[in-house]
C-alpha cells in the first residue's frame, strides 16, 4: 500500500526530478517502480507500526537535540553499539528512530507521519538506503543510484519543512560485501553533492571501514552489512567532530 506525500512538502526542484525520473520510466527508461522516492509505510508489519508509534509519542514528549534516523545500522545503536551509545551520546541526549530493513521509502514515510513533530533536533544523523541497494539488478547499479539519492533529498526536505534550524549529517551507504556496493556507490556520488557546508554536512566514512579490496572489513562490518563493536566506535570517533561542529551552530 503507497501513502503519498501531499505535493507541498515536496520542495520544487526534487518534485521536477521525480517527475523527470517517472516521464523515464513511461518511457521505458527506468523500471516503472521507483519506490524509494514514494513514501511506504510497513501496513502489514504490526512491530514496525508499533516501533514508529513509540517514535511518534517520544517526539510529542520533545527534548531531542541530536536525532539518529535510518535503518539496522542505526536500529543497532541499541545492541551491538549500546556500550559506544551509551557513553558518548545518551549523555548528549540523542534519540534512536531506527528500524530494522527499513528502506528509503520507509523512512519518508515515517518523518512525513509524526515522528519529527514535536523536536527540533539541532542535529539529524540520517544514514539510509543500503536495503534499496539489494533490488538492484545487473546494469541497473546508477538507476538504483539515482532513485535512493532522490528519495533521500526528499526525506531531507521533510526534515527541514518540519525543522527549519536542523542540521543535517548524512551518512555515505557503508561498504558491501558484494556487487551490491556498485548501487551504492552510484548513490554516494550524487547524495554528496548535497553538502552546501552549511545545513547539510554529507560525511563518507566508507575507507575506515573497509577492507584492501574495497569491500566490508570482516572485523568491522562481519556480516558483510552490520557494524561490530569495534565498528560503532569507528564511527562513533568519525563523526566526532562535525557533530560538535553542527551542533554548536
Amino acid at each position: 500500500m503507497f501513502h503519498f506525500v501531499p505535493i507541498r512538502s515536496v520542495c520544487i526542484p526534487h518534485l521536477a526530478a521525480l517527475i523527470c525520473l517517472l516521464a523515464c520510466a513511461a518511457a521505458g527508461g527506468i523500471a516503472a517502480e521507483t519506490p524509494a522516492i514514494i513514501p511506504v509505510a510497513k501496513d502489514g508489519n504490526a512491530e514496525w507500526m508499533q516501533r514508529h508509534q513509540a517514535f511518534v509519542a517520544a517526539a510529542k514528549k520533545g527534548g531531542v537535540p541530536l536525532l539518529f534516523l535510518g535503518d539496522s545500522i542505526t536500529d543497532f545503536w541499541g545492541t551491538t553499539g549500546k556500550e559506544v551509545w551509551d557513553k558518548t551520546f545518551a549523555p548528549q541526549h540523542a534519540a534512536n528512530f531506527g528500524i530494522a530493513a527499513d528502506k528509503v521509502e520507509n523512512v519518508l514515510w515515517r518523518v512525513t507521519n509524526g515522528e519529527l513533530d514535536g523536536i527540533a533536533p539541532k542535529v539529524v544523523v540520517l544514514m539510509i538506503g543500503i536495503n534499496n541497494c539489494w533490488s538492484a539488478k545487473r546494469g541497473e547499479w546508477d538507476q538504483k543510484g539515482q532513485e535512493i539519492a532522490t528519495g533521500t533529498r526528499q526525506i531531507i526536505d521533510v526534515i527541514h519543512a518540519k525543522s527549519p534550524r536542523s542540521k543535517i549529517l548524512l551518512m555515505a551507504i557503508f561498504p558491501l560485501a558484494d556487487g551490491m556496493d556498485l548501487s551504492a556507490k552510484a548513490a554516494n556520488a550524487l547524495t554528496a553533492t548535497f553538502d552546501d557546508g552549511k545545513n547539510i554536512r554529507v560525511l563518507d566514512i566508507g575507507s575506515k571501514l573497509a577492507g584492501a579490496d574495497g569491500t566490508a572489513a570482516k572485523d568491522i562490518l562481519p556480516d558483510g552489512l552490520h557494524p561490530s563493536a569495534k565498528g560503532y566506535q569507528i564511527w562513533a570517533d568519525a563523526i566526532a567532530a562535525p557533530l560538535k561542529d553542527l551542533m554548536a551552530r
